[in-house]
Formats: C-alpha cells, sequence, structure tokens
C-alpha cells in the first residue's frame, strides 16, 4: 500500500505560534499516529515559511538579519512540537538549499513551457498577504478589508504565471472530484472565488523592493512570491526533482506523491491552496489523480472573535500544556472543536475536559481495571 502521506500548513516565522498554529499540528500528529497504529507506513512533513516581505521588514526592526530572525523564531516552532509530542518525519524550512533547487528547476520548467511572461502592472498591492488585490477584494462600499491590511499603490514590472489559462480545468476537476476538498462545502467557496474574469499571477518581487526571497533563476532582478515559493515545499520535501537536482538523501517521491491529506487553515484555501496549488501542478504536468486532497480546518476564536494580536486574545499554548500537560491540551484541542468548523476557546471547558474527562473519567477507569487485573 502506498505511504500515508500527511502534510499541514508551514508556519510563517514573522512571530511566535499560537493555539491555531497548535491544534493544526496536533490533528495532523493524530491523523498520522491512527495511520501507524493501523499498520501503514506513513510521511509526515511540517515546517516553516522563512522567506517573503514580513519578514524582511520584521528583521529589520528587531535589527536582525533575516536569517537570524527567522532562526529564532523557529526554534519557538520546534520547541513547542517537542513539547507537544507532535512527531513528524519530515521538516521543511524554505531557506534550505534543497528546496531552493527545486523551486528554481520548478520556476524554469514553467518558463521554458511558456507558463510565465514579464509585463509592467499598476494596481493595489497588500503589504500584510503580499499580493496585489483586484477589484473582487473590495467591500461592498468600495474599499479593501481589514484582512488586506495596509493597502498602497504600485506600479512595477513583473513575472506572471497564466493562472487564467487553467481556470475552466480547475472548475472541471472540483466539480469531478468531490473528495478534493474536506469539507465538501468548501469547495463552493473555491468555486465561488473563480467566477468572473480570471486574473494570472505575479510571482515575482522585484529584488529592489524584496531581497529575501529566492531568485529566478532566468531573471535574477527578481526575487520569487513568496506563496509560490512556500507551496512548492509539499514536493521538493517528498523528493520531486532530487535526482535532476543533486537532492541527496530525499524520500523516494513516486512512492510518496499524491498527499493523502494537506492540512490547512480556512483562510489559506483561497486562493493559496485550492487555486494557485492545484494550478501549478496542473501546469508542471501532474495529472488529475496526483493533485492532493485538502483538510481545511476552522479557527479557534475568544467569545466569537478571530484571535488576533491587535485584539489581546492570543492564547499561548505553551502555558497551557504546562498547566494542563502535553496531553491535557491535546485531549482538549481534539475533544472540542468539529474538524473543518469553528470552535470558541474555552477556560472553563478545557478545566472540565482536564479534570472530569481526564482524571475523573479515564483516570478512574485506569485505576478501576488495574485494580480488577491485581485482584
Amino acid at each position: 500500500m502506498k505511504p500515508y502521506y500527511i502534510t499541514t500548513a508551514i508556519d510563517y516565522t514573522n512571530a511566535p505560534p499560537h493555539i491555531g498554529h497548535a491544534y493544526e499540528k496536533v490533528l495532523a500528529d493524530v491523523m498520522a499516529r491512527f495511520q501507524r497504529l493501523n499498520g501503514r507506513e506513513v510521511y509526515f512533513l511540517t515546517g516553516v515559511d522563512q522567506h517573503g516581505q514580513k519578514v524582511q521588514k520584521s528583521a529589520e526592526k528587531a535589527g536582525q538579519s533575516p536569517q537570524e530572525f527567522v532562526d529564532g523564531v523557529t526554534q519557538h516552532f520546534t520547541a513547542l512540537w517537542d513539547k507537544l509530542n507532535v512527531r513528524f518525519d519530515g521538516w521543511a524550512a524554505t531557506t534550505d538549499i534543497k528546496h531552493k533547487r527545486v523551486v528554481q528547476a520548478m520556476l524554469q520548467k514553467l518558463h521554458d513551457c511558456g507558463q510565465l511572461y514579464k509585463k509592467s502592472y499598476a494596481g493595489f498591492y497588500s503589504v500584510r498577504q503580499e499580493q496585489f488585490l483586484t477589484d473582487k477584494e473590495r467591500g461592498p462600499d468600495g474599499s479593501f478589508g481589514e484582512e488586506w491590511g495596509e493597502v498602497v499603490e504600485l506600479q512595477e514590472e513583473n513575472w506572471y504565471f497564466r493562472l487564467s489559462d487553467h481556470v475552466e480545468w480547475l472548475k472541471n476537476y472540483i466539480r469531478g472530484n468531490p473528495d478534493f476538498i474536506y469539507p465538501p462545502h468548501r469547495a463552493n467557496d473555491v468555486l465561488n472565488s473563480l467566477e468572473g474574469n480570471a486574473q494570472d499571477l505575479c510571482i515575482s518581487r522585484p529584488l529592489e523592493r524584496l531581497s529575501w526571497g529566492i531568485p529566478l533563476p532566468f531573471d535574477e532582478k527578481f526575487v520569487n512570491y513568496v506563496w509560490f515559493d512556500a507551496l512548492t515545499n509539499y514536493i521538493s520535501f517528498a523528493g520531486y526533482l532530487a535526482d535532476e537536482v543533486g537532492n541527496e538523501g530525499m524520500p523516494d517521491f513516486k512512492k510518496l506523491w499524491p498527499a493523502d491529506a494537506e492540512i490547512i487553515g480556512k483562510d489559506i484555501l483561497v486562493p493559496a491552496h485550492a487555486v494557485y496549488w492545484p494550478i501549478m501542478l496542473h501546469a508542471l504536468g501532474f495529472p488529475d489523480a496526483e493533485i492532493p486532497k485538502l483538510i481545511v480546518h476552522g479557527w479557534w476564536n475568544v467569545k466569537g472573535a478571530k484571535i488576533s494580536k491587535s485584539l489581546g486574545n492570543v492564547i499561548d499554548p505553551n502555558v497551557l500544556s504546562t498547566t494542563f500537560t502535553p496531553d491535557g491540551l491535546r485531549y482538549y484541542l481534539m475533544r472540542d472543536i468539529a474538524t473543518g468548523y469553528d470552535a470558541d476557546f474555552s477556560d472553563e471547558r478545557i478545566i472540565m475536559s482536564y479534570n472530569k474527562e481526564l482524571a475523573g473519567g479515564l483516570g478512574n477507569l485506569l485505576n478501576r481495571s488495574i485494580n480488577m487485573a491485581q485482584k
């Protein structure tokens, strides 16, 4: 049987982990453990996304080089996964030279088959999301919402990916493959986003504006767009093009691919994982049978409000795991949310689950069983 290949989103290294990061990784770890208990070989990949404009700006603010900054933040993530007993098999870091080789080889392939072109463009740019915006992103009042952060007008020359050439294929693929996205209702969000005139994707940033990224192999005045770089981790660390680019010690890609589950948050489903990613693979020549499956989880909220630094309601999983033990936190995270939907974090609920269900329920059952076995 094919190994069970499971991945998570790679975490952006401009800030330490919060409870949403912990939930996603524990969910993947539980799924991986379930498959192992069933006797199946498993490859569980997770990691960190270390390039991009936000990282460059955060490093400048901290008075560090980008590499020093991401190394420091990465340690917070790896320490938490160790504390929470998240047992992954592969670690993806986008500054890894092996990943860089695959990204550049992939870009060259797309360039050589005419999927990339250069043009000048003027428009609105989201600094937070590191992408150009269109009228589809405007709210009813004509303005761009809070989710886009600072929005500025830019005019510059860049490289573009012929995303629009593949939109009809993607629509048909989604309709013909109801197991592509879980939960299934999320597929409607994707199809709705594809209505109207499809835009090609800007996949570069000029070096004078952003230096912290992977240079384009055919035009080193530009670095690769952070999402194009980050999404590639799912194949680069699974052994894609390993022989071609000289990446030794990688998994057997033909044996491993496609991913059986790519676990992501609902905020990065559209457009990154459900539009950019399958179209990238399709343009590279991957057949429909090798498009990975997406499992889309919801958010942990606090009293109905999304967790965010600006609201001051960020929940630190390190503190929770110290108070309730790593297993106690893992149990609560899996017990109190339905996969694919939102949930409200509650101090009362985690205390109840720890005291009543783990100690009073499971602990009491274990104690009675041991006593009965002794008698």
